[in-house]
């Protein structure tokens, strides 16, 4: 919460600097003691009064409240939890506005009239009449009346929590379920996109709102808006993914199962809409083929491994983190493992992000580069002549066994240090065969063997 409340104090500074800059213009020009905000001392620009009589900037003080505080600041009385508390001081917002136009050629900016904050009673009333329109089947009142509680939501971020403290993501979830056990979902799919908008708003989900989401028939409806909905439709049906699979293991197994669930999620690493997108999409791929071996290797045969390499050679540092740690996925599995081998990219962009990227894409390479050595040879694999060299060698010509070295020296995790441990024992070997990098500049670093 104290980061909570520096950020809003930054950005409760940045918007109030237009409206004082009027101070650097006119020296004599001051603000009024009565219009600045006891807490954070800047200019009111939401003035709301407590029972106490003493009145605060409606963000200020609403953010004391939310850290846990149940006095008032000033007179240090003892406050009833509740926003209801908190009365807007509309005859002081006016003050402050006059005083703005009046000095408007100092360069101040006159504060526009603050939106009325929802309040609870507006919500679970909107909220009640999604879940009718629902038990209805009405698909166009409930986009509707999602689509105002979107906005509510939007305006403010109190709005936002006053929007999930009162069930919405598990009433919403609800009203996604029950249209998408209607025969003909053509008939709601705009209501059910707008549903899955309003849920990205409320993330985390609780375990009532993923277990209406986690259905079958939902699940289906949400495959269908990725593949076939429109941009934002697709982008907000992989962000429910993505939370979906972070959740317990019966509900990941769930969208394993679904038909067409993984071809979605390859589509939209494949033909990207967006980076979040893509990013969402790999997120969720993770958790899917870090579920088991067979879930694995039907991604592998999509073409994942491949995909993941191509995206592997250019890509920031969030993008590649996550498409390590799907690459790392694939190749717990056999058919992962197969598809690497044959891959030219293979060794060269594991070894290249190690140190190159973050502490995380090490650990995913080191993590993948040892999944595939300790294997190689025992799955069939083997040097035919005229052919690429085998794993193993490959992975000393591009460095590997130097920068495995600098790892253990530089320091690292211990599960990461067990496997580049490991992984050098194996390079060992297959040194005499090549001498590929010269190595001159680690002769001083100790060995561990």
């Amino acid at each position: 919460m104290a980061s909570l409340w520096g950020t809003r104090r930054v950005a409760g500074r940045k918007s109030q600097f237009r409206a004082v800059k009027s101070m650097q213009a006119g020296p004599d020009l001051s603000i009024p003691t009565h219009f600045r905000c006891p807490i954070s001392l800047e200019l009111m620009r939401d003035p709301v009064t407590l029972p106490t009589g003493i009145t605060y900037d409606r963000q200020s003080i609403e953010t004391w409240l939310d850290m846990g505080n149940g006095t008032c600041p000033v007179t240090n009385r003892t406050v009833a939890p509740g926003q209801d508390q908190l009365v807007p001081n509309h005859a002081l917002r006016r003050m402050i506005q006059d005083w703005c136009v009046a000095h408007r050629e100092y360069g101040v900016e006159r504060i526009p009239t603050p939106r009325i904050p929802a309040t609870a009673a507006q919500v679970v009333e909107m909220l009640s009449e999604v879940a009718a329109a629902a038990r209805r089947g009405d698909g166009a009142r409930c986009r509707e009346v999602v689509s105002r509680i979107r906005t509510l939501g939007k305006e403010s971020e109190r709005n936002r929590r006053c929007v999930a403290s009162n069930g919405a993501a598990a009433v919403l979830s609800a009203a996604f379920g029950a249209f998408a056990r209607d025969s003909n979902g053509a008939r709601s799919a705009d209501a059910k996109e707008e549903i899955l908008a309003a849920v990205t708003g409320m993330f985390p989900l609780g375990e009532e709102a993923c277990a209406h989401l986690g259905t079958p028939d939902s699940l289906r409806s949400i495959v269908w808006i990725a593949k076939c909905g429109g941009l934002a439709g697709r982008l907000n049906a992989v962000l429910v993914v993505k939370e979906l699979v972070h959740t317990d293991r019966p509900i990941v197994d769930a969208v394993a199962g679904i038909d067409g669930m993984a071809e979605a999620l390859v589509k939209l690493i494949r033909e990207p809409i967006s980076p979040q997108a893509t990013k969402a999409s790999l997120v969720a791929v993770f958790y899917l083929v870090s579920s088991d071996e067979k879930t694995a290797s039907r991604f592998v045969d999509m073409g994942l491994v491949p995909l993941i390499l191509e995206i592997l050679v250019e890509s920031d540092k969030s993008m590649t983190e996550k498409a390590l740690g799907v690459l790392d996925g694939v190749c717990s599995s056999k058919k992962g493992r197969q598809q690497a081998y044959g891959h030219a990219l293979t060794m060269p962009v594991l070894v290249k992000k190690i140190f190159r990227v973050s502490e995380v894409a090490t650990e995913f390479s080191v993590s993948t580069l040892w999944k595939l050595c300790k294997n190689y040879g025992s799955e069939g694999e083997a040097e035919a002549e005229g052919e690429r060299p085998g794993c193993l060698v490959e992975a000393l010509q591009v460095g590997a066994f130097q920068k495995l070295l600098l790892l253990l020296q530089v320091g690292c995790g211990e599960a990461t240090k067990e496997k580049a441990s490991e992984l050098l024992k194996l390079l060992n070997v297959s040194r005499g065969r090549l001498e590929c990098i010269d190595s001159a500049d680690f002769k001083a670093l100790k060995r561990p063997f």
